[in-house]
């Protein structure tokens, strides 16, 4: 016989030993790595379906921020516009009231202006009676009382008004 075909003893020692090892396989490590395999595919599983539930409680998540989220924007965006309205408002007041603070003080100048005038008219009529009264004095030569004809003096004074009067219409 030939180095490749060998003979019986060798042969019935093979298929005893295959049987034999293929029984041990099969009745000891096959039950043992089915086992360990469905432990691991049972595990796989569970894993796959908490990560779906992790990923569904994630994606809630993610939508009540995002509402959220865009409640806060309108939020800001009404706050926005308050404050707007209130800083309209508030400029409107303030310039209502520097208005009214500048019409007081126009008023108040044109009051101080017209006494300040009477005042200066008054005392301006005083001197031209004693300026006219010693001018006169000169002329004539001769001492003059200063209120001995007032009556010339306040027409005088009345046809003045009268003439600047008509010629400011």
């Amino acid at each position: 016989m030939g180095i490749l075909i060998p003979g019986l003893a060798p042969t019935v020692v093979g298929v005893v030993s295959f049987a034999a090892v293929f029984v041990c396989m099969s009745k000891v490590l096959l039950p043992r790595i089915n086992k360990v395999l469905g432990e691991r595919k049972d595990a796989i599983e569970g894993q796959m379906e908490h990560a779906q539930q992790l990923a569904a409680e994630a994606d809630e998540v993610l939508a009540k921020y995002r509402e959220e989220l865009a409640e806060a924007r309108r939020e800001a965006a009404r706050l926005r516009q308050e404050a707007l309205e209130e800083g309209t408002q508030l400029i409107a007041e303030i310039r209502a009231d520097g208005l009214r603070e500048r019409e007081a003080m126009i008023v108040e100048a044109q009051a101080r202006l017209a006494a300040d005038r009477v005042i200066a008219e008054t005392e301006l009529r005083g001197d031209v009676v004693s300026l006219a009264t010693e001018l006169a004095s000169r002329i004539v030569g001769e001492a003059l009382e200063c209120g001995a004809d007032s009556e010339i003096v306040d027409r005088f004074f009345a046809d003045l008004d009268a003439g600047s009067a008509a010629g400011l219409q």
